[in-house]
C-alpha cells in the first residue's frame, strides 16, 4: 500500500504538470485560431486543450486525490493521512477557485497559484512515502510496527 500511495501522489503531481500543458495548448490554439479569423464569443466551446484541462481537473485529479486519501488509511505511513487530506483539500479548493474565476477573473491568479501548492504537496507526500519505504525494519525502534 505504501507503493500505491507513492504512485497516486506522484500521479497527482504529474497531473498538475499536464494541466499546465493543456491550458497552454488551449490558449495558444485559441490565439492561432483568432489570428486565422475565428471569432470567440459566447457560442465558443473551446478546443481540445480546454477539454483536456477541464476533464483532467474535474475528474482525473479529484479521483486520484480521493483514492490517495483512502489508500492513506491502509498504507501505515507516518503523516500519510495528514498529507493525503491536505492534497485533497487543495484539490477541492482548486475546483472552487476555478468556478469563482469565471465570475471574478482576477481569482484566476489564485487558481494558478494554488496549482503550485497541489503540485508541491502531492510531490512531497509521494517523496515522504518513498523515503519511508526505504527504511529497513531493523533500524526501527524496538516494538515499532509490531502489534501484540
Amino acid at each position: 500500500m505504501k507503493a500505491t500511495y507513492r504512485v497516486l501522489a506522484m500521479l497527482i503531481a504529474a497531473g498538475v504538470v499536464l494541466q499546465a500543458m493543456f491550458i497552454a495548448l488551449a490558449w495558444f490554439t485559441a490565439i492561432k485560431d483568432m489570428d486565422d479569423g475565428l471569432v470567440i464569443d459566447k457560442n465558443y466551446d473551446g478546443n481540445i486543450g480546454h477539454t483536456l484541462h477541464g476533464q483532467t481537473g474535474m475528474m482525473v485529479i479529484p479521483i486520484l486525490a480521493l483514492l490517495l486519501l483512502i489508500v492513506s488509511f491502509f498504507a501505515h505511513l507516518a503523516g500519510g493521512v495528514k498529507w493525503a487530506a491536505i492534497v485533497l483539500g487543495l484539490v477541492v479548493l482548486q475546483i472552487a477557485l476555478a468556478f469563482v474565476s469565471f465570475g471574478v477573473p482576477a481569482v484566476g491568479a489564485l487558481h494558478g497559484l494554488n496549482a503550485f501548492a497541489v503540485l508541491g504537496t502531492a510531490a512531497y507526500a509521494g517523496r515522504r512515502a518513498a523515503v519511508q519505504m526505504k527504511v529497513p525494519e531493523a533500524t526501527m525502534a524496538p516494538g515499532a510496527g509490531v502489534t501484540p
